[in-house]
């Protein structure tokens, strides 16, 4: 029997009332052993429970408890999913932990393939590790939505793709999820060579049998660093050949939104980035549900700019504002947004003529030029592009303005290790993580903050201290 030992108890709650401690062990609800935390959430919506308890000296209580349906026990555990994770059983040709350098924190090279995480945290899984029971469970607690990686519906292409002998036969999971009415959502890491053509468009059709329980599909870029000697040889698109998965891709959304009212099938926003398209209008993107995948995030990105700007000429303080603003701007970002955020900048300095930007596009050296995005720009790639500015003579100033992402969640380090601080030493300069929105970058951009009054819905100004 799984044991699962109480980390913390709420003041106030139902399992404070009936005595419950921390370090106390949970054994079984209504007679059921509970695997994790889906378990668990299952089986206390039941308004009479039977709880067996284990104390710290050994003793074992049986507390039956009435309750509300949606009442909480107000219990944490020490284990927050209530199990180990499970780790990937495959070895993906596109694999972007197999391409990591040696040398960094191990966690990073943990790779999970866990469908409770799905659930939880929205990670997309291959079901490679799955079994009936886990589908069966599935359906019987109506979890969803799922986020599947599908990369081919041909099922022999996809044992090869995922190294993998048993990743043909889990397609057969679809099929079970749609039965059951579980929402979906898919994506197709795209191979050049390998999975796309005529194989992308088997795979659209394949799973655009599945509508309307799934939702929407991403097609993705493979990511490609430098590190992948001993690897399968996978290629970039060129420029021609991402729009050729552009035009698949757009040739299917009419006739999904004629029949369900979705586009269904999305590329994602690297694609028209390397194509150099204009990105989609709001209205195809079906609300954003796949925006964990770089799919609408910058169409995102330019509307609320585009907004904000306008508020803000349009607003009276706007000559005062513009008379007073004279400073030097730098932001620092990744190649694959660089060309945005310059447009963005070319707008700012047509209405505030005393504005200089530097928008810096900031090489990948560590992971290889391949790689494009902001959030893998590391401190040492930082350091050394910027100081090669400066020391060419170029007027920075005394703030370097980088996208939030680069450092990881709620701490002050880069992906390499190397803390804002190191950066702003090395640099004589004050490191300003920006949020992802529009609105944040022509904050930065300009130093006005501004924020909409509650009673009267019109934006107030502010001209901030000079950062």
């Amino acid at each position: 029997m799984k044991e699962h030992i109480i980390k913390s108890v709420e003041v106030g709650s139902i399992a404070e009332e009936l005595e419950i401690e921390v370090g106390d062990v949970l054994l079984s609800i209504n007679d059921e052993e509970i695997e994790d935390i889906f378990d668990y959430r299952f089986l206390i919506k039941d308004e009479y429970l039977e709880v067996v308890i284990r104390k710290s000296n050994g003793e074992e209580w049986l507390l039956e408890i009435e309750k509300e349906y949606d009442d909480d026990l107000g219990i944490e555990f020490e284990n927050a999913l209530m199990s180990e994770y499970r780790s990937c059983s495959n070895k993906c040709i596109f694999c972007f932990i197999d391409q990591m350098p040696p040398g960094m924190r191990e966690t990073l090279y943990f790779k999970d393939d866990d469908s409770r995480l799905s659930f939880l945290q929205g990670n997309y899984i291959t079901m490679t590790n799955m079994r009936e029971k886990d589908i069966d469970r599935i359906i019987r607690m109506n979890l969803a939505p799922i986020n599947i990686s599908v990369q081919t519906t041909n099922p022999e292409l996809r044992c090869k793709m995922l190294h993998n002998r048993f990743a043909g036969e889990k397609l057969k999971y679809l099929d079970r999820l749609y039965e059951g009415h579980i929402e979906m959502n898919g994506q197709v890491v795209c191979c050049k060579n390998v999975n796309d053509g005529d194989e992308l468009k088997r795979t659209i059709e394949d799973l655009s049998k599945y509508l309307p329980f799934m939702k929407s599909v991403s097609v993705v870029p493979a990511g490609i660093t430098k590190y992948r000697d001993g690897l399968y040889p996978l290629e970039i698109f060129s420029k021609e050949e991402a729009g050729a998965v552009i035009d698949l891709i757009e040739s299917y959304q009419k006739q999904f939104y004629d029949e369900y009212g979705l586009h269904f099938i999305h590329a994602s926003d690297e694609w028209y980035i390397n194509a150099e398209r204009d990105f989609p209008e709001e209205e195809k993107y079906d609300g954003y549900i796949q925006l964990e995948n770089g799919v609408g995030m910058m169409r995102i990105f330019i509307n609320e700019f585009e907004d904000a700007l306008e508020h803000l000429i349009n607003s009276k303080k706007y000559p005062k504002l513009k008379e007073n603003l004279h400073r030097t701007v730098t932001i620092a970002t990744g190649k694959l947004t660089y060309s945005t955020l310059q447009s963005f900048a070319n707008q700012v300095k047509e209405y505030f003529p005393g504005l200089t930007i530097h928008i810096i596009s900031i090489r990948n050296d560590f992971f290889g030029e391949t790689i494009t995005v902001s959030g893998l720009v590391t401190g040492q790639d930082l350091v050394k592009q910027i100081k090669k500015r400066q020391n060419e003579g170029l007027e920075l100033g005394n703030v370097l303005n980088i996208p939030s992402n680069m450092l990881r969640m709620g701490e002050q380090v880069f992906l390499d290790d190397m803390t804002v601080e190191k950066v702003e030493i090395e640099l004589g300069m004050k490191v300003v993580p920006v949020e992802s929105g529009g609105q944040d970058f022509l904050e930065a951009m300009t130093n006005i903050e501004y924020h909409m009054n509650r009673d009267n819905g019109n934006f107030v100004y502010i001209q901030a201290y000079d950062r």
